[in-house]
């Protein structure tokens, strides 16, 4: 990409699409493309078609999707499975029709089988079965990796699909029905410290465990990818392999070690009280990132101090119970 790119962001308010534009803006990045959803509407095949043709994008990062954690995922499958197929194909059949040049599909770790060989290399998709709890979503994701490996194949595009660990940051999700693991954790101590409650109950065992990266770091990777030079960025696209690359940390903790980290950084002094009785999840889920450090990417924030820089961006801001 060169800094007059014609670049486009799809989802460029949610977590993982606010940080790529953020980093985009930062290196000075001149024609990033942007809309939100009263402008246009990504489950409108005809607008979103439109809007390609319009302004001919030339690089798009698809990191627009229907996500939540345990409880949504348990509770509106359909919508997970519709609104992610809907959206992801619009996205990926515009940018065929009108010659984008890289595409970057942004995925998820969930699309592991619940029971990977840890870390999960990429070579491990499709040789297990799902996690149940986020299944209908992991199927949406699986199925926007084939889209790309398959437009590659058919039609010569340079589509690649990066699949991020569990991620957090300032544009999370801090809703307690619909937030996954980190921001959910933040919420529910956030509010102990407010109320003065003397402890917070969380949902499982405490024993799974977890790996995180920061939203900032993802952003970079993701720019990273696309700026590859030709022959290194086609090492990534085969015939004989999906098109797909882990984004992570290579690190993980507990829940309860991380439900601690954030009570140090929250400074909440009070216990925390795990019910066994809800769901855990699958019980590991760390990334294989050695592809991506044999290309010359590593992380660079911590677990704590990303939880930090978090915490001082959204404390003022959070919805309190």
């Amino acid at each position: 990409m060169h800094k007059d790119s014609r670049i486009f962001i799809a989802g460029h308010r949610g977590l993982v699409g606010s940080a790529i534009h953020r980093e985009l803006t930062r290196l000075g990045n001149t024609h990033v493309l942007t809309r939100p959803r009263a402008e246009l509407d990504l489950f409108d095949t005809e607008a979103v078609q439109k809007f390609f043709a319009d302004e001919k994008p030339e690089y798009v990062f698809l990191a627009a999707a229907k996500v939540g954690g345990i409880l949504a995922n348990k509770t509106y499958p359909a919508d997970f499975i519709r609104d992610n197929l809907v959206l992801q194909t619009n996205l990926i059949d515009a940018s065929y029709r009108n010659g984008v040049k890289r595409l970057l599909f942004l995925g998820s770790s969930c699309i592991y089988p619940k029971l990977a060989p840890q870390p999960m290399p990429e070579s491990c998709l499709l040789t297990g079965p799902l996690e149940p709890t986020n299944r209908p979503y992991a199927l949406a994701k699986i199925a926007g990796i084939e889209m790309c490996w398959s437009y590659n194949r058919q039609y010569g595009t340079r589509y690649l699909a990066a699949m991020p660990t569990n991620l957090y940051g300032p544009g999370d999700n801090y809703d307690l029905a619909n937030s996954h693991v980190l921001p959910a954790l933040i919420r529910k101590m956030a509010d102990a410290i407010r109320t003065g409650a003397e402890a917070v109950t969380l949902w499982g065992s405490g024993t799974p465990r977890r790996e995180l990266l920061y939203s900032e770091d993802l952003a970079q990777a993701c720019i990273f990818l696309m700026n590859l030079e030709d022959e290194r960025y086609n090492t990534l696209l085969t015939d004989d392999e999906p098109p797909l690359i882990n984004i992570g940390t290579g690190e993980d903790v507990t829940i309860r070690e991380l439900a601690e980290t954030v009570a140090r950084v929250l400074g909440f002094k009070g216990s925390l009280h795990f019910d066994a009785s809800k769901p855990d999840g699958t019980p590991r889920k760390l990334m294989d990132v050695s592809r991506l450090h044999g290309l010359g990417w590593h992380h660079t924030i911590g677990l704590e101090e990303g939880i930090s820089r978090t915490w001082s961006q959204v404390r003022d801001r959070l919805p309190f119970s």
